[in-house]
């Protein structure tokens, strides 16, 4: 009875420690999960990894669509125990705004910040994120480029997708010539750091983009090369991950 009971209890801990943990509905290629799962690993927060397949329009299901309405496949589940106050939907919480995701990340897991102490820097980083979650990464979604080619070609399609993350990049480039060091913004890794590297790393692969033209990001980008973290979560170490 005694080796039951403790059972149970390791079973029970066991269950309420899986739980706790945030959930991350996922897929590997995407670079807004990229992102997610960067900020994560820079902060040592564990959580649990639940691929959403886009190929296959996993992301229309009637489940997903609860959790997001807008059929983004990006959505972080927080159990009742992590909840914001007003972020409430039943005993979990979602959040599917990436930049808002980090913020409350900051809040929650205080430890290796992300946002810099000083005010001018950290309003610099929130402006660069801002440039690639509502500038560059909106204009290159699958489902964007996939009506775009239904509509007027492939060619088409790749052409409008090289112009505005060029456009993109290349205000990136002005914003922190003058303020990057071995990162975006210093010597330290900061949000700006946790959005660009992804950015770069889905151009050149997915894009063909020249980082000639973009002295700065090239320089930062091979800083981002040897970040530990940042292989960590990268696509191809991802457990969905198609080889």
């Amino acid at each position: 009875m005694e080796a039951s009971s403790e059972q149970q209890k390791k079973s029970e801990n066991s269950s309420s420690s899986s739980s706790s943990k945030l959930l991350l509905y996922s897929y590997w290629q995407s670079s807004c999960s990229w992102r997610v799962r960067f900020a994560l690993s820079l902060k040592g927060v564990p959580y649990e990894y639940k691929p959403v397949n886009i190929t296959k329009g996993e992301q229309f299901s009637p489940d997903f669509k609860r959790l997001n309405p807008l059929h983004l496949f990006r959505c972080w589940s927080m159990p009742s125990n992590h909840r914001p106050e007003g972020l409430s939907l039943g005993s979990t919480s979602y959040l599917t705004i990436i930049v808002y995701f980090v913020k409350y990340l900051e809040d929650k897991y205080p430890q290796r910040p992300l946002l810099p102490a000083d005010p001018r820097l950290k309003a610099l980083n929130l402006r660069a994120a801002s440039i690639i979650n509502s500038n560059i990464q909106p204009l290159h979604m699958l489902s964007l480029l996939k009506h775009l080619e239904e509509k007027v070609g492939p060619e088409e399609s790749l052409s409008f997708a090289q112009l505005n993350i060029e456009k993109g990049l290349l205000a990136l480039e002005m914003l922190l010539k003058d303020f990057a060091s071995r990162y975006a913004t210093g010597d330290e890794v900061y949000m700006a750091d946790v959005f660009l590297a992804p950015q770069i790393v889905v151009s050149t692969s997915r894009f063909n983009i020249n980082m000639s033209k973009f002295p700065t990001l090239s320089r930062l980008y091979e800083s981002y090369k040897i970040l530990l973290e940042l292989e960590a979560s990268s696509p191809e170490r991802q457990p969905d991950a198609v080889h």
